[in-house]
C-alpha cells in the first residue's frame, strides 16, 4: 500500500464519518412535520391565548365592580373569542427547508471539517509516520513475531523509519508481551537503556510468570543502577525464587546485590547455595566452581575493607521535610577538610531516608579514584570532613534550592560519624 492510497483511505473515511455526523446533525430538521399542509406556529398560539385570558379577566374584574354590566360583557367576550379563532387562521405556517438547502449543508460540514483537520496543525510528523508504515511496517512485525531475527538492508537505510513502525505495531499490540520483549532488545541494542526498561516493565507486568522475561528485566535494571537491588529488582528475583528455588541467575544477581549493598553475609549465603546447587548437577563444573570461589573471595575482600571504613548516620530537620521531593538524590562524601576529590562519596535515592534518617557506610569500595582512599588518608593523617546533602536536580555539583548540612569533622581514627540536614542552599 502507497502513500497515496493511505492518504486516500484517511479522507475518504473522514468523509463518510463527517457526512454520518452532519446526518446526524440535522436530523431533527430533515424530519420536518408532514401531516398538515401549513404546520401552524404554536408558540405564537400559546401567546394569543395567554393575551385573551388576561382580557377575559379584565373584563369580569370591571363587571365585578360594576364598572360594565351583564350586557356589555358578553359583548365584549364575544368579540375577544372571534378575534382569537381570527388569529388562529391567520398564523404563519413554519416553512419546511428546500432540498437545495439541505444539500449545501451535507456538502460544507465534510469540507469544512477536513479542512480545518489539515490547517489547525503541522501534519509532516503523520505523513512520516505512515511513509513508514508503508515501508517497512511488515519487516518490522516480522521482526516484533520472530518471523526474522534480521531486517533486510534496505529496511535500514533509514533506522529511524524502522524504529517508529516497530513501536507503533507494538503500541497496536499492547497486550502481546513477545512484542515488548523484543523491542526491548532494539531499544538495548540502541544503548537506549531507559526506553528497554520500560518495554521490559510492561513485558513483565503482561507475563510474570515467564521467568525469561523477569529475569532479563532484573538484570538489565540491576546493571542500569550501578549494581544495585532496587525495590523493583529485589520482588522480582524473590518472585522468581519463590517458584523455582534453584534458578542460578536469580542466584547469582542476589549473591552481587547483596554485595554491593555490604549485606556480605547474606551474599556468601547465596554464593553458598549457588555452589551447592551447581555441585549436585552431573558433569564436571571445575569452571564454574572456581568462579565461584574467586567472587566469595572478594566479598571478603569488600566485607573487609567495609569494617575499615566509617559509619555515617544522616539526619534531616523536620522543618525540612515538605521540601523533600520523591525524585531527590542524597550525596554523602568524606573529604580533606582544605577540599579536593573526596575520598569515598554515594549516591543515593532519596528512599533510603526512611523516617528522617539513614545510616550508610563509606569505605574504600567508595572511592573514586584507586590512589585516593580513606586508608591512605588515615595512614597520612588526614583531617576529614563528612558531608550530606539532598540534590533535586540529581548533580554531583551544589545547586541553589538543595538540602544540606554544615560538614563534620572527624578524627582519622574515627568510624562513626552523625550529619544533619538543617539548611537550604540560597
Amino acid at each position: 500500500m502507497t502513500i497515496f492510497s493511505t492518504v486516500g483511505l484517511f479522507i475518504a473515511l473522514s468523509l463518510l464519518t463527517a457526512l454520518l455526523l452532519a446526518v446526524i446533525a440535522i436530523k431533527p430538521w430533515l424530519r420536518a412535520p408532514r401531516t398538515h399542509s401549513k404546520p401552524l406556529d404554536n408558540q405564537l398560539l400559546g401567546i394569543n391565548v395567554a393575551v385573551f385570558r388576561e382580557r377575559l379577566a379584565e373584563l369580569k374584574t370591571d363587571k365585578d365592580s360594576g364598572i360594565i354590566d351583564e350586557h356589555h360583557y358578553q359583548n365584549q367576550k364575544l368579540e375577544l373569542e372571534r378575534q382569537l379563532l381570527d388569529a388562529q387562521r391567520e398564523v404563519t405556517p413554519m416553512v419546511t427547508p428546500g432540498i437545495k438547502s439541505r444539500l449545501i449543508i451535507v456538502f460544507w460540514v465534510p469540507v469544512l471539517s477536513a479542512m480545518a483537520y489539515l490547517m489547525v496543525g503541522d501534519r509532516t510528523p503523520v505523513f512520516e509516520l505512515w511513509a513508514s508504515e508503508d515501508k517497512v511496517g511488515q519487516v518490522a512485525d516480522d521482526l516484533l513475531t520472530g518471523k526474522i531475527d534480521q531486517p533486510p538492508a534496505w529496511a535500514i537505510e533509514d533506522g529511524n523509519q524502522l524504529i517508529s513502525a516497530m513501536q507503533t505495531n507494538v503500541y497496536r499490540h499492547a497486550y502481546d508481551y513477545n512484542r515488548w520483549m523484543r523491542l526491548s532488545e532494539l531499544f538495548l541494542s540502541l544503548e537506549a537503556t531507559d526506553s528497554a526498561l520500560e518495554a521490559l516493565s510492561r513485558a513483565y507486568r503482561l507475563s510474570p510468570d515467564n521467568e525469561e522475561i523477569a529475569i532479563t528485566y532484573a538484570q538489565i535494571n540491576f546493571f542500569a543502577n550501578k549494581g544495585q537491588l532496587d525495590e523493583n529488582s529485589r520482588r522480582v528475583l524473590e518472585t522468581v525464587l519463590a517458584k523455582n528455588p534453584q534458578h542460578e541467575g536469580a542466584q547469582m544477581l542476589m549473591a552481587m546485590g547483596e554485595a554491593r549493598a555490604n549485606n556480605f553475609d547474606q551474599a556468601q549465603g547465596w554464593i553458598k547455595r549457588l555452589r551447592d546447587s551447581i555441585s549436585a548437577k552431573p558433569g564436571d563444573h571445575t569452571q564454574a566452581l572456581s568462579s565461584l570461589d574467586e567472587l566469595s573471595a572478594n566479598v571478603t575482600m569488600q566485607q573487609q575493607q567495609a569494617s575499615e571504613g566509617i559509619e555515617v548516620t544522616v539526619k534531616i530537620n523536620s522543618s525540612l521535610m515538605p521540601l523533600v521531593k520523591a525524585d531527590d538524590v542524597l550525596f554523602v562524601a568524606i573529604r580533606d577538610v582544605n577540599g579536593g576529590p573526596p575520598f569515598a562519596a554515594k549516591r543515593l535515592p532519596i528512599s533510603a531516608i526512611k523516617q528522617g534518617e539513614a545510616t550508610i557506610s563509606l569505605s574504600d569500595l567508595d572511592a573514586m579514584m584507586p590512589e585516593r582512599t580513606l586508608r591512605s588518608a588515615r595512614s597520612d593523617k588526614v583531617q576529614l570532613a563528612v558531608i550530606a546533602r539532598i540534590s533535586h536536580s540529581g548533580t554531583a555539583i551544589a545547586e541553589s534550592g538543595d538540602l544540606s548540612g554544615n560538614p563534620v569533622v572527624i578524627r582519622a581514627d574515627q568510624n562513626q560519624a552523625n550529619v544533619e540536614i538543617n539548611q537550604q542552599i540560597p
